[in-house]
């Protein structure tokens, strides 16, 4: 495969793009390991057990921000900033208007070697601590209710270590590239090749449409592919099981968070009439009785706790679509993960395990949710996006695995059930209503590069 001298052609705007993502200097000092690592075999879920699985997911946030004074959960209320001074948290309202940069340099700045305080660096000394902000209770608290009474992952990790196009396509597929690339990952969102500025990513993205790719054994920049790959999907493996599926989205076309209309196959295969839209769809689903074996439910923007999003209705969102689960025939077989594609910039104490030069990530929240999961249970264990993936191979029949990717090395979040419990009546999360206007706010579902 032909690397990044390939990509001089591209304009000097968009060259620019590849220098400031320092590749090749990548300052990661932990040991660079292989992706099939820490290989996990598993315990199972019971067969027949889990006939419903429903992956909610959220934008931009970290455990610090979201779950202050959760109890038992390893949360900072103190960061330690670029000067080397320990900076208390502040809250910052959800529909706050900053939003930190998240790309794949950004988050080598922020950990800095595993310093974790280059948060706030190259800020001016009036804007140092706006990275380091959490949510003021009232506007959360259906997440801790949630996380209080289910289950929380304290461990869980964003697989990439970048914003959101290749964060979606990691949770369908375990991996951000496809044979043509390999070892090659989506490094960053898509940019146009001539302009060098942000655009949607998938097959309709537009044809100026490039995405970086890194090679994760020594950072080396690997080439710059239109965002229209061909991987192994979760939903292959479910089409064989003849479990079914949906997607729901906000709209048609290319985004950044519509992670099927980046995979060819899918694209233009009879599998893509599984993607529908607009997300609210999954409400009626579940109230017509139609909710598919597996799920993704990704949100309209301001609905999705994105930073810049002049929103908070994030929370009502999310429990609109707990609440109808939860209160429908499907709860005693159904397992939801709530959780959130990347950390936004935002601040977090907890120095990631580095297994190569783009994987593991910061932390994200999860929440799991199941009349299975363990009530009030904050699971150490180590968690990754993979590990939903195991979780949903193992509940449909599937070999832990059998995708190949990060399937093999993630656990199965098994220590947060206990199968072997009856299962737990629903408790009703108490929520704001979740009302969308008949056209609500369209702000983008796009990242900042």
């Amino acid at each position: 495969m032909i690397k990044a001298a390939a990509f001089a052609g591209l304009g000097l705007l968009a060259a620019g793009v590849v220098a400031c993502a320092g590749h090749g200097s990548s300052p990661i000092s932990p040991p660079v390991q292989g992706i099939a690592t820490h290989a996990s075999s598993g315990t199972g879920v019971p067969p027949g057990l889990i006939d419903h699985v429903v992956i909610i997911v959220q934008e931009n946030r970290t455990p610090d921000y979201l779950f202050q004074g959760l109890r038992g959960a390893d949360i900072s209320n103190t960061a330690v900033d670029w000067t080397g001074q320990t900076v208390p948290l502040h809250q910052v309202s959800l529909s706050g208007n900053y939003d930190p940069p998240h790309g794949h340099p950004n988050f080598l700045t922020d950990y800095n070697n595993g310093k974790m305080n280059g948060f706030n660096k190259g800020l001016r000394r009036s804007q140092r601590l706006l990275p380091f902000g959490y949510a003021p209770f009232a506007e959360v608290r259906p997440y801790h209710l949630m996380a209080r009474q289910y289950a929380f992952a304290d461990h869980m990790f964003q697989t990439n270590e970048g914003p959101s196009f290749a964060a979606h396509l990691y949770l369908i597929s375990g991996t951000a590239s496809d044979r043509r690339l390999k070892p090659d990952l989506v490094e960053d969102d898509p940019h146009n090749k001539y302009t060098g500025g942000a655009t949607s990513g998938g097959c309709d993205a537009p044809k100026a449409a490039f995405v970086l790719t890194i090679d994760p054994y020594d950072a080396s920049p690997g080439p710059t592919p239109f965002p229209c790959f061909n991987p192994k999907v979760l939903t292959d493996l479910l089409d064989a099981k003849n479990a079914s599926w949906r997607y729901y989205q906000n709209n048609a076309g290319a985004g950044l968070w519509q992670a099927f209309d980046a995979i060819r196959h899918v694209r233009y295969g009879p599998d893509y009439a599984n993607v529908v839209w607009p997300s609210q769809t999954a409400l009626s689903d579940i109230a017509k009785n139609r909710l598919a074996n597996v799920s993704w439910v990704i949100p309209q923007g301001t609905w999705s706790d994105h930073a810049g999003s002049h929103s908070a209705k994030g929370p009502a969102w999310v429990s609109a679509i707990v609440n109808a689960i939860g209160q429908s025939s499907y709860w005693n077989s159904a397992v939801i993960f709530v959780l959130w594609d990347d950390w936004g910039g935002w601040y977090d104490h907890v120095r990631p395990p580095i297994d190569n030069h783009y994987e593991l990530g910061f932390r994200v929240p999860l929440i799991v949710i199941s009349p299975y999961a363990k009530r009030g249970y904050v699971s150490k264990a180590r968690h990754e996006f993979g590990s939903i993936l195991a979780f949903t191979e193992e509940a449909f029949g599937i070999p832990k695995g059998s995708l190949g990717t990060t399937d093999v090395r993630a656990d199965d979040l098994h220590d947060v059930f206990d199968f072997g419990q009856a299962p737990r009546a629903f408790v009703h999360i108490q929520a704001p209503p979740f009302k969308p206007a008949a056209i609500d706010d369209q702000h983008a579902d796009d990242e900042d590069p």
